[in-house]
């Protein structure tokens, strides 16, 4: 893949062309924002909105990083079931949390219903499929939690999940309606179409390479010149490079492959008839959904080895795919990407504050699409104003993951293992 080709199939295939060519940058500004995925565009239409002089700066083009590689599931809550964030966050930060994740697919929606962006929504659910009777026993804990909360979610048995997936490979499955999917490029570009019009400004192609304390506020230097603002907040998660000391050393960065077939023709509409997507409960994840077009994409935690017609990720995906569905005979492919995830050690995500000034969410394990954009929106009602203490999560010190170098490296060398494995 050369510089110039497009990142995903999403980039393909997304109807949003984006906002259009990046401004020059301004001198001063109220808010600068580094990076312009979910986080940084959803700080910028926030806070444009509330009447803040907002300043996108993105390195590559809008939704470069993880944005325009994601799987594009509109998930509600995080990796951790509900029990668990309440032990971790307590009696006020853990509810909060659990309600503002919750309604989280809400707030993607109605945004994309608000502005009309064009990203192929879709509001049917998404399932959590059982590989195992272990897995089926934690989605049975999740969805006990989760109605207890008057959430709607549902427990499938075998039988309803192999109807709605088109696959006999599971023992159950949780359907939780609130979820959803998206062509999460498309998303992105919507967003910064939508900042943009709420007044926001937008430069790509720029590169930010220092942050410098001054009065009244920060001097962001670029490698187009020098910009001040009051206020910085860094939108860069998992593609964070060394702007800041020991930020990309907070978290440990996995691979996420995806391998997406050509159209599939009617002979595979028994395959998610109800367009929900899916990803599983193996300590492995595989993701699957269908695209507007009838696509199949199928994912794993992992990198592309190789090319999307030959090595060991196409092995991997055909094997996968003869696996779930058996009766659907060989698959040509259309792309093949991967992208980068930030996880951190208790798979919630952090809010910090590195500076006065300085902000920046980060560590979204995987669920980018709603994590950015609360945070985004979070981080616009802390400029105007709203107490910290009301934020979803507490605001924590910035600290070093020792082991994630090793565990970057291990888990890489796992992944790859599990992709020969599987495609034997």
């Amino acid at each position: 893949m050369s510089d110039s080709d497009p990142i995903s199939l999403w980039a393909r295939s997304a109807e949003e062309s984006g906002p259009g060519p990046g401004v020059a940058l301004p001198d001063r500004v109220d808010l600068a924002i580094v990076g312009g995925g979910y986080t940084g565009l959803s700080t910028a239409l926030h806070a444009a909105q509330a009447g803040i002089g907002a300043h996108v700066i993105e390195a590559q083009e809008i939704g470069h990083g993880g944005s325009g590689r994601n799987a594009g599931l509109v998930n509600a809550g995080v990796w951790m079931p509900p029990g668990k964030v309440r032990a971790a966050l307590g009696p006020d930060y853990g509810p909060r949390f659990l309600r503002r994740f919750a309604d989280g697919p809400a707030l993607v929606f109605d945004l994309i219903e608000r502005h009309q962006i064009r990203c192929e929504a879709t509001r049917s659910g998404t399932i959590h499929a059982a590989h195992s009777k272990a897995g089926l026993d934690d989605l049975q804990a999740r969805w006990r939690d989760w109605a207890a909360m008057g959430e709607p979610v549902e427990m499938l048995d075998a039988r309803t999940t192999a109807d709605a997936l088109g696959s006999g490979a599971y023992v159950g499955g949780l359907l939780d309606r609130r979820a959803g999917t998206v062509n999460p490029m498309g998303y992105a570009r919507g967003l910064a179409r939508a900042a943009r019009a709420a007044g926001a400004g937008i430069s790509t192609g720029v590169r930010v390479t220092g942050l410098t304390r001054q009065a009244g506020g920060w001097q962001v230097d670029t490698d187009h010149g020098p910009v001040t603002a009051r206020a910085v907040v860094l939108g860069t998660n998992a593609y964070t490079d060394g702007l800041w000391p020991g930020l990309k050393a907070s978290f440990t960065p996995i691979h996420y492959v995806q391998f997406a077939t050509t159209p599939l023709g009617p002979e595979a509409d028994f395959i998610l008839p109800g367009r929900q997507a899916v990803w599983d409960t193996a300590p492995v994840m595989t993701s699957i959904r269908r695209d507007a077009r009838g696509r199949l994409i199928i994912g794993s935690m992992g990198r592309v080895i190789g090319t999307r017609d030959r090595g060991v990720s196409r092995r991997w995906a055909d094997r996968q795919i003869a696996r779930l569905f058996p009766s659907l005979g060989p698959v040509a492919y259309e792309d093949a990407w991967d992208g980068q995830i930030a996880m951190t050690p208790d798979h919630l995500p952090r809010i910090h504050v590195l500076d006065d000034g300085l902000y920046t969410p980060i560590g979204y394990n995987g669920r980018g699409i709603i994590t950015g954009t609360i945070f985004g929106q979070a981080m616009a009602d802390l400029l105007t104003g709203m107490n910290p203490a009301d934020l979803p999560l507490p605001v924590s010190d910035l600290s070093r993951v020792a082991s994630a170098p090793v565990m970057r490296r291990v888990y890489a060398m796992g992944f790859a293992m599990n992709q020969v494995i599987k495609g034997i």
